[in-house]
């Protein structure tokens, strides 16, 4: 199977990714991964993207989408794969289905996981970190009543990435870029919806229940 996964940041698609690539047995390709890959090997790509991180800029869609046809090549994603950061946009998406059609493949489906804004808002903004040990807390999955680190005592903090006007602003980006994404691919007649509410056992469950009719 040869699917995206996409969603709002907070949805839990890192973790789905991981349980739904495993479930099926083929590889799970993010473009942290990819990044990170191609700059500790050294790669010609991973050296080029290295220099614009260094500078603190975006790296181009061209060498972004370069790194990924280089791992959609590989053997191990030759019978199936799920993309995961990546398309972002329509013209990423575009980009994508030429890519797979010089292979002489398609995408066999997207999943998009769906959740509320608040709730996103309430996963991301419950967060604390540790100043010492780095752990992170939430303070209603957790139960947290103060801001004392349970496993080694340091103070907690919230990071300004998971603050309420920071969260609500990327919510915002990703309503302004992937939208007309999951539009796109609903004209294509590949997305599925999967509610992304609750435990992340029920949303895996309900996820693989949702591609199995799709599973060859």
């Amino acid at each position: 199977m040869r699917l995206v996964l996409v969603g709002p940041p907070g949805a839990g698609k890192g973790t789905q990714a991981q349980y739904i690539a495993s479930n099926l047995s083929i590889p799970k390709i993010s473009t942290g991964d990819i990044f990170r890959a191609n700059v500790s090997g050294g790669t010609e790509l991973g050296k080029l993207a290295k220099e614009y991180m260094d500078r603190g800029d975006l790296v181009p869609d061209e060498v972004t989408i370069a790194m990924v046809r280089d791992r959609l090549s590989e053997d191990d994603a030759q019978d199936g794969f799920l993309l995961d950061g990546f398309p972002r946009n329509v013209p990423q998406a575009e980009i994508l289905k030429k890519m797979l059609a010089e292979f002489g493949v398609v995408l066999d489906i997207v999943l998009e996981l769906v959740v509320d804004e608040d709730e996103v808002v309430r996963r991301l903004a419950g967060r604390r970190t540790c100043s010492q040990c780095g752990r992170i807390w939430h303070v209603d999955f957790d139960d947290k009543k103060d801001d004392i680190c349970d496993a080694c005592g340091g103070s907690l903090y919230q990071r300004d990435d998971d603050k309420e006007e920071t969260v609500r602003r990327r919510l915002e980006v990703y309503q302004e870029q992937t939208a007309p994404l999951i539009t796109f691919y609903a004209d294509e007649e590949i997305l599925v919806g999967v509610d992304a509410a609750g435990p992340v056992e029920e949303v895996t469950h309900r996820a693989m229940e949702a591609l199995a009719p799709y599973i060859g």
